[in-house]
């Protein structure tokens, strides 16, 4: 069933603006709008990093971070408010590169493999393209991804089974030099391989699921392209993020913070495989779904301030939309 006569209006204003619709444009775009979700969403971000590291490989049920809310509650109480802030530098890094990429490469990438219709592209064209826009921009963004998860687990008072946290970096800058210093360029792209895998599995859930579902309900008619289709859209593709990434997420957390032999091999974990079978074997099922609240309650509301942002940027510039 094809769009509304409100969208077909809409995509013959916006082809009759082709000078704005540049990938190097819609790039930029996703950078700002993922910078934008990533400091609305770095609170839940800090407490999920913490809880993930929280008793890894510990059969015992006895936690620092018992949840979500008294774990804000508590780096609030015991380190400052400004702390739930930790690490913002490294994530608007982090968004500025990564997200640039595996938003800004989606629309091409779709277009090469014969995307060439928003309304009617294959299932599987957005996912192909989804996933290898996020492994590209993963494996160039790497490097921030590690001093992120490293700021925000700081000051976190467990040294538990090589879960190293108190690294006391002062800045991004600062934790860029120290890491090289002390690993070798290697440091950086410690948790490169889970990372790559994350960022496929994201990007193959997070943009694709929206666009989909975005474009089932206006082609059913249900809604119109709008702000509401908009939040309905990026709430879908919330959730279904949130499943498919969290545990490997997880796993690429505990990765990228484990401390390091005198050879630069992690205490802990040989490689993505290994920790996930130690994950498995020694906290069972549920702890690869550690922390899976707040991933999601960061991932829906980062997923819903991105597009909303991306979605208005897009048509304040002229582009037509998602």
């Amino acid at each position: 069933m094809p769009h509304s006569e409100e969208f077909q209006r809409q995509k013959l204003s916006y082809a009759g603006r082709r000078w704005w619709d540049s990938s190097v444009t819609i790039t930029a775009l996703a950078g700002v709008s993922n910078m934008c979700g990533a400091f609305v969403t770095n609170p839940v971000n800090v407490v999920k990093v913490r809880m993930q590291l929280d008793g890894a490989l510990s059969s015992t049920t006895d936690r620092v971070y018992a949840g979500l809310l008294s774990g804000i509650w508590r780096v609030g109480r015991e380190e400052g408010i400004n702390r739930l802030w930790r690490g913002t530098g490294a994530a608007l890094l982090r968004e500025a590169s990564y997200s640039s990429i595996r938003m800004g490469a989606y629309e091409p990438l779709k277009r090469v493999l014969g995307g060439h219709d928003p309304a009617h592209t294959p299932l599987w064209i957005k996912i192909t393209a989804g996933s290898t826009a996020g492994v590209i921009g993963s494996a160039v963004a790497n490097p921030t991804d590690v001093v992120m998860v490293r700021m925000q687990a700081q000051s976190f008072a467990a040294h538990a089974g090589g879960a190293f946290t108190n690294w006391n970096y002062k800045g991004p800058f600062h934790a860029f030099a120290s890491i090289v210093k002390k690993e070798g360029i290697y440091g950086l792209y410690r948790g490169l391989w889970p990372t790559m895998q994350r960022a496929a599995l994201l990007n193959a859930a997070q943009v694709p699921s929206y666009d989909h579902a975005k474009h089932l309900l206006l082609n059913s008619e249900l809604l119109q392209e709008g702000v509401f289709c908009h939040l309905v859209s990026s709430m879908i593709a919330g959730l279904v993020t949130a499943v498919v990434i969290s545990p490997v997420d997880l796993i690429r957390t505990r990765i990228m913070q484990q401390d390091v032999c005198g050879n630069g091999k992690g205490v802990l974990y040989a490689s993505t495989f290994d920790c996930f079978w130690k994950t498995l074997r020694f906290e069972g099922p549920r702890g690869l779904y550690k922390g899976f609240v707040p991933v999601w309650l960061r991932i829906s509301p980062h997923t819903i301030v991105t597009f909303f942002v991306f979605e208005q940027l897009r048509k304040y510039m002229g582009i037509r939309p998602v």
